[in-house]
């Protein structure tokens, strides 16, 4: 599987992750707005076939903002 592959299939398990927040949650309404982003991009690659370069840039910054919104959420959840 290429990277770009793998990124994919991340990006579609970080979304899974972050549909389950609490709605009470802090951290859900910020998860929302990187879901909806995340979504529109992988809608994009769908349709395009591929993924370009400006796109897979803008992948990874959603990628590692959903994992950051993970992470916080988590903490709140454990304190």
């Amino acid at each position: 599987m290429a990277s770009t592959e793998k990124e994919l299939a991340l990006a579609k398990m970080l979304l899974s992750g972050l549909e389950r927040l609490s709605a009470d949650s802090q951290w859900a309404h910020r998860a929302s707005g990187l879901r909806g982003s995340l979504l529109k991009l992988l809608d994009q690659v769908e349709r395009d076939g591929e993924i370009m370069n400006s796109d897979k840039a803008r992948l990874d910054s959603l990628i590692e903002g959903g994992f950051i919104i993970l992470e916080n959420a988590a903490r709140e959840i454990s304190s």
